[in-house]
């Protein structure tokens, strides 16, 4: 017979060895409803991302979900199995739990609490669900996280360890698993279980390497340092072992300051100090609330050069720098959003490489400032640019009210033509930083305009060879800085950009994944955040291909993360699908948002559409895809496919090279009438707006094949599925492997090449569907790809015998019809194919701009307006609110 003392030894060991199974690494843990968080938009989507779960994949069942990823994925996948192992599974949920210090060889005093119980009335006031009655059928009680809740014999305020007191509130370190440092946690509870065994609750804080930075928290060589002493207070708690406690350690709150010399001085004397909170949804580092403990240290403010400079003295502007640009698809969307929720958001500046991406945002985007240099070389100027307004003393100093007529661009007057053997400074029209005469001498530069000479004469030269015209530097920096031509610190209230990161691509055989950012290719990651850093904008979003949480355990990812928080800022992740926000492709891609300290983390917008599934997520990653949770079934709009989009635009030929044609019929549904609303009707879009027909349609031309391509394209059977396999001489073995016909011979085209090319019954080991693949009506795109070649991708147009158009791709990517594209025709098809989705970048916009009016929520997650993007801005609820009231 077990005595009542046996019987608890034996539970005690039960809970020890459940213990032993769950310490792990706490960033990959979830709550219940994190686990249950797989769709992506409604009930469709659970089941597959479920199982690229178990099998790093996203293949479905049925039909509409078969794999269609472009080539480069599928390359990287084959690499990622090589490397990494396929087949990986789900790590099982970790927590931290404490573990017993105690051994047989040593003799401690008896861990104890102190005093008298809290009276019963109080303890069940303060926790209720340790003295409940009512246990549900299966006989365990739950906490939202799952975890059975122990039940209570009575509460204490205090407690005694190792001769050592403890009260609730006090902070300690907790025994972790062998090997492992000790936990860090806050005392909330004492209580003695119904089974008269002594606990603890905590409530954990973690170290930076604990968080989804993990070591990244420390990469000296990018720029990532951080403080050792700084932990984050998390929402995690569970209950733990009395005698786990080892020691009492002093934690104290400073307030977040982006400065960071400011708020080291405002550091008390402590241990550790936390001013951030961690919660592992959505990776978020978040202010703390109001209410948790005393508030001691320094202010919370941001420091800044001159953020009211008279170039943004109008009112109710909120400035924006698009970094990495392209033609300019994410600034537009922010832009539209931020409209829409009834803030001014501007494009005042733009940076890309591309000079064919460049003149396009600045034909649709006039006001902008925009430069086409290396990002490395505008932070350079940037630099340079502000020791120039400190030296000519114009920051913060009373501005003329008009720019002088010697302006950056402007025409000289009354300028007297010099002999053509002198050269004398007329004035000074630009400034960079690099060699853009191609001399092999990087540096800082002015553009000068010869007196006497027009803007073709002009020429770069550089601050050196300028030394006896002071004055003109002087006169262009004056009004250069009135005119706002370069931010300083503080004039910019969101940077956004997805900077480039080539290093990972599944075509780079030489990729570094043991040490990523030592690739030159990975360097504008850096380079992204060495801008934020200078700049200190109020809020910051990098987008991202999903591949930078999937290579090297998501280094590059982290990386982002890390740098974000070590420089001060709140930060969130997540993974959002194009097709979910209203566009027949799938498109997954990585968001990243940064805030201030003195502003609100901006949250992630729910689906508004149900998507068709094509291609899964990281696994480790999972649970940061913006999505409603498995046992919800939200009432979204229906999956958008190809017919939606397309339908209406007029055909054309492989030969068509008009820039500009008539659309020729109407518009058949309602994306088609809102793609084609003017620019002045989508900046004030309403539910009362109607759509007018645009007299022309812009960019609807494809890229003209070449004659054996057109006449292999002509003989594609005009049905779903088709593809070269249905050409003659090709026949699939029971393997779905493709192999030639012996009983047919080969056809041969006028140019002496083969109708079926033997790329083709290669690609992908004769087992892909791709090449000369054609498109069907009720179909989307995995998605949108920078090459229309059809030689290994398919983009056949359903009916007509080319590949889709410009206008075609910009229309999956939510381009405006307005949105002209410049430059070759293939440099056209890159700008929409790298661009960020514009109804992505809509919902985002609108999301910043809930939290720059304050009224968002601490939640990552919100609910757009219903039939958002036409949005009654006459009401100042909020996106719940007015969700809930539409």
């Amino acid at each position: 017979m077990t005595t009542a003392a046996e019987e608890r030894r034996s539970r005690r060991l039960k809970r020890a060895a459940a213990a032993d199974g769950g310490v792990g690494a706490a960033e990959t843990s979830e709550s219940g409803s994190q686990r249950k968080r797989r769709a992506t938009g409604a009930a469709v989507l659970a089941p597959v991302l479920h199982q690229s779960a178990k099998t790093g994949r996203g293949e479905g069942e049925e039909e509409r979900c078969y794999r269609a990823q472009d080539e480069e994925e599928e390359e990287e996948e084959e690499l990622e199995s090589k490397e990494e192992g396929a087949g990986r599974r789900m790590q099982s949920p970790k927590k931290r739990i404490g573990h017993s210090k105690k051994s047989k060889k040593e003799e401690r005093p008896e861990s104890c609490f102190v005093g008298n119980p809290i009276p019963e009335a109080e303890a069940k006031k303060l926790w209720p669900e340790r003295y409940q009655r009512k246990v549900p059928s299966n006989g365990i009680a739950k906490r939202t996280d799952d975890e059975p809740v122990l039940r209570a014999k009575c509460h204490y305020r205090e407690a005694k360890v190792d001769g050592v007191s403890y009260k609730l509130d006090d902070d300690a370190y907790v025994k972790a698993a062998e090997g492992e440092l000790d936990y860090i946690g806050r005392i909330v509870e004492f209580f003695e279980s119904t089974d008269e065994e002594l606990y603890f609750t905590a409530q954990w804080f973690f170290r930076a390497e604990d968080t989804v930075m993990k070591d990244h928290a420390y990469c000296h060589g990018a720029k990532v340092v951080h403080d050792p002493r700084r932990v984050f207070l998390s929402e995690e708690k569970n209950d733990n072992l009395l005698d786990c406690i080892v020691s009492k350690i002093k934690i104290e709150r400073v307030d977040p300051n982006i400065n960071l010399e400011v708020k080291e001085k405002g550091i008390p004397s402590c241990d550790l100090y936390y001013d951030m909170s961690y919660s592992l949804a959505y990776s978020t580092f978040a202010n703390l609330p109001e209410n948790d403990r005393t508030v001691s240290g320094s202010s919370s403010t941001m420091s800044s050069s001159d953020p009211d400079s008279p170039a943004f003295r109008e009112k109710n502007v909120v400035t924006l720098l698009d970094l990495y640009s392209g033609c300019g698809a994410m600034s537009t969307g922010l832009c539209l959003g931020a409209n829409l929720s009834g803030i001014n958001l501007q494009t005042r500046w733009a940076v890309d490489l591309n000079q064919y991406a460049c003149q396009s945002l600045k034909l649709n985007h006039p006001n902008t400032e925009v430069r086409n240099e290396k990002a490395e070389d505008f932070l350079a100027l940037l630099i340079e640019w502000e020791k120039l307004c400190e030296k000519y003393n114009v920051i913060g100093n009373q501005v003329q009210e008009e720019i002088d007529s010697n302006g950056l661009d402007g025409e000289e007057l009354n300028d007297p033509k010099v002999p053509n053997d002198e050269f004398e400074v007329g004035k000074l029209v630009g400034i960079c930083y690099g060699d853009p005469s191609d001399i092999g001498k990087i540096g800082l530069k002015f553009k000068v305009r010869w007196k006497g000479y027009g803007p073709s004469d002009d020429t770069w030269e550089p601050v050196e060879g300028l030394s006896k015209c002071e004055e003109r530097i002087k006169d262009f920096v004056k009004n250069g800085y009135n005119m706002g031509i370069l931010p300083l610190p503080g004039q910019v209230d969101v940077v956004c950009g997805g900077p480039p990161c080539q290093g990972i691509s599944g075509f780079n055989r030489f990729r570094n994944k043991n040490a990523p950012l030592e690739d030159p290719k990975n360097q504008q990651m850096v380079v992204f955040m060495d801008i934020v850093e200078f700049l200190k904008p109020k809020y910051v979003l990098m987008e991202n291909v999903v591949d930078i949480l999937k290579f090297a355990q998501g280094f590059l990812g982290r990386y982002a993360l890390s740098r974000l928080v070590a420089m001060n800022y709140q930060a969130r992740l997540g993974m959002m699908v194009a097709g979910c926000y209203g566009l027949p492709q799938f498109r997954m891609r990585v968001f990243l948002w940064g805030a201030c300290p003195t502003k609100m983390l901006p949250q992630f917008p729910l689906p508004t559409h149900d998507v068709i599934v094509r291609g899964g997520a990281p696994n480790e990653f999972e649970q940061n895809i913006v999505a409603y949770n498995e046992n919800e079934r939200p009432e979204l709009e229906r999956a958008l496919q190809l017919e939606d989009a397309l339908s209406d635009l007029p055909s054309v030929t492989n030969y068509e090279d008009k820039d500009e044609i008539a659309y020729g019929k109407a518009a058949k549904t309602e994306f088609q009438r809102f793609i084609r609303l003017s620019r002045s009707a989508l900046m004030n879009c309403r539910t009362s707006v109607k759509a007018t027909d645009m007299h022309q349609l812009f960019d609807h031309k494809p890229l003209q094949l070449n004659d054996d391509d057109y006449q292999r394209v002509c003989q594609i059977p005009k049905r779903k599925g088709a593809n070269f396999r249905d050409l003659p001489g090709v026949m699939v073995g029971p393997d779905n492997t493709v192999e030639w016909d012996p009983n047919v011979e080969r056809v041969i085209l006028p140019s002496g090449k083969p109708l079926v090319p033997d790329y083709a019954m290669s690609f992908i080991k004769g087992k892909s569907l791709k090449p000369f693949g054609r498109l069907w009506w009720d179909e989307t795109v995995p998605t949108v790809v920078t090459r229309a070649e059809p030689h290994n991708q398919v983009i056949l147009h359903p009916e007509q015998d080319r590949v889709l158009s410009i206008r075609e791709n910009a229309r999956l990517q939510g381009f405006p019809d307005f949105y002209k594209l410049q430059g070759p025709i293939k440099e056209r098809y890159i700008q929409v194919g790298n661009a960020v989705a514009v109804p992505v970048a809509r919902a985002l916009g609108y999301a910043l701009c809930q939290a720059l009016k304050g009224s968002g929520s601490p939640e990552p997650l919100f609910v757009l307006p219903r039939k958002f993007p036409a949005v009654d801005r006459g009401t100042s609820s909020t996106p719940k609110e007015a969700a809930d009231g539409a």
